[in-house]
Order: structure tokens, then C-alpha cells, then sequence
């Protein structure tokens, strides 16, 4: 049995590169099922085996539910690494948050400024026991050091580009 233990707080040390570094990359594929559809059929694999979900329409946009969707994804790594987050920083600070827990609400609808859609996450942070002054102050920190909440805040470096059966290079 494998023994779970939090990350190093040296996680926490700053970088001072001029490059971004990578410490962890991860693909997911999504095939379109029987739907030929990613969100209504969709199959989402990880590249190394660990997740393999399906996915479907939530019934509240017309699909039959039954499956996983891609605001759910999404809400749960934004409020895994939020609490992770927040559980390195209160480490360092020796602020115990042993029954800390995040919800986070992604809200997925229609965009008023081009007419398509458009995401919206809402956070929010349980932190029993905790003096209400330690706690807002932990929860600063985490925003500006929460990865999802960076993401959120000023968007993210998103390359998108067509694989072409038998071409060998990236355009």
C-alpha cells in the first residue's frame, strides 16, 4: 500500500527563470463515442492509465446525463489544486487546516460580447476552526499562488494545432 503524503514545501520556493518550467505534463484524449461527439459521447483517456471517464451532456443541456462532463473536470482539478495550494501555504505558515475542504462551482453559459459560450468558476473555501484573519490572509495567498486561479485570472498559454496523418511537423 502506497503511503500518501503532501508535496514538499519546497514546491513553494520561488523559480527565477526567464522561461516558464515545466516540473509535469499530462494528455488527455478524447474520442467521440457513439455520438461521434466528445462532450455528448465522449471517451476522456490520460495518457499514463489513470483516468478513463465518460463523458455526456448534462441533462440540464439537453443530454441524458450518465456520465461526466467537462465543467465537472474542471471544477475538480481547479479545487484539488486550490487545496493543495492552500495546504502548502498554511504549512509554512504552521496553520493547521486538517478539515479544510473547496467547492468550486464552474458555471457554463452564454457569452453577452460575442453570442457563444463562455465558463465562470466561483470558489469557495472552508476552513472550520481557523481565526477568521488567518484565514482570509491564507486564502489571499492561495489566489496568487493557486496555478487554476493564476489561469483564471490572466488566462493561459494555449497552443492549438492540426496533426495531419502523415505530416511529421507541428504547424
Amino acid at each position: 500500500m502506497t503511503t500518501l503524503r503532501p508535496p514538499p514545501l519546497t514546491l513553494l520556493d520561488k523559480y527565477s527563470g526567464h522561461e516558464p518550467q515545466i516540473l509535469y505534463s499530462t494528455t488527455v484524449t478524447v474520442t467521440g463515442g457513439g455520438a461521434s461527439h466528445g462532450r455528448a459521447s465522449g471517451i476522456a483517456r490520460s495518457d499514463d492509465g489513470q483516468l478513463a471517464v465518460e463523458l455526456r451532456m448534462p441533462k440540464a443541456l439537453g443530454g441524458p446525463g450518465g456520465g461526466t462532463n467537462p465543467e465537472q473536470l474542471f471544477a475538480a482539478g481547479y479545487a484539488a489544486c486550490f487545496h493543495g495550494a492552500l495546504s502548502l501555504l498554511a504549512a509554512r505558515s504552521a496553520v493547521r487546516i486538517h478539515d479544510a475542504s473547496v467547492d468550486v462551482t464552474v458555471d457554463f453559459g452564454r457569452d453577452p460580447i460575442d453570442g457563444l459560450f463562455v465558463l465562470s468558476a466561483h470558489t469557495r473555501v472552508h476552513l472550520p476552526g481557523v481565526d477568521r484573519a488567518v484565514a482570509e490572509e491564507l486564502v489571499r495567498k492561495t489566489e496568487r499562488f493557486c496555478p487554476y486561479t493564476k489561469m483564471a485570472r490572466q488566462g493561459i498559454v494555449n497552443v492549438v494545432a492540426l496533426v495531419v496523418a502523415g505530416e511529421t511537423s507541428e504547424s
